[in-house]
C-alpha cells in the first residue's frame, strides 16, 4: 500500500514515498528484506525525503549519488531530520541542532548521547531498495 506523503530536503515540497507491502514502479524480486522506497531519478545528489519501512520513518539521502538511510527522529526529542539540513555528509537535526552522519548514524555534535540507526540501502536499476530492520 501507498503512502503519498513525506518531505523533499528542508523545502518540504510533497513526493510520493512507500512503504512496507507495497511496490515502487514496476514488481520487484529484491529479497532479503528490502522493500522498494524510491527511484534514484526522483531524489537528486543534495536532496532528502522520508520514506516509511514497516511503519518506520526512515530519511533517505543522496549524498553525490550515493544513497542512505537513518532513522527520521533525533534522539534529544524525537524531532524529524528530514525537517533538517543536509549539507554533504551532514544532517542537522532542525529542532536543537543536533548533527549526524548519514553514513552511519553517529552523533557529531548536540544535545544528544545516542547515534541515530542506520539501515542498509541497495540500488537496483533505478530503484532504491531500504532494508526493514536498522543495522545492528
Amino acid at each position: 500500500m501507498s503512502v503519498f506523503e513525506g518531505r523533499h530536503g528542508s523545502a518540504g515540497a510533497p513526493r510520493a514515498v512507500w512503504g512496507s507491502g507495497g511496490h515502487f514502479g514496476a514488481p520487484s524480486k529484491m529479497s532479503d528484506g528490502f522493500v522498494p522506497v524510491t527511484t534514484t531519478s526522483a531524489l537528486p545528489p543534495g536532496a532528502m525525503t522520508w520514506v516509511v519501512v514497516d511503519r518506520e520513518r526512515v530519511l533517505l539521502a543522496n549524498v553525490e549519488g550515493v544513497f542512505y538511510a537513518v532513522r527520521d527522529a533525533c534522539g534529544h526529542r524525537q524531532a524529524p531530520l528530514s525537517k533538517g539540513t543536509l549539507d554533504g555528509h551532514v544532517i542537522e537535526c532542525p529542532l536543537h541542532f543536533a548533527t549526524f552522519d548519514v553514513r552511519t548514524g553517529k552523533l557529531l555534535s548536540g544535545p544528544v548521547a545516542d547515534d541515530v540507526p542506520t539501515y542498509a540501502v541497495e540500488v537496483k536499476d533505478d530503484t532504491v531498495y531500504v532494508k526493514r530492520a536498522p543495522l545492528p
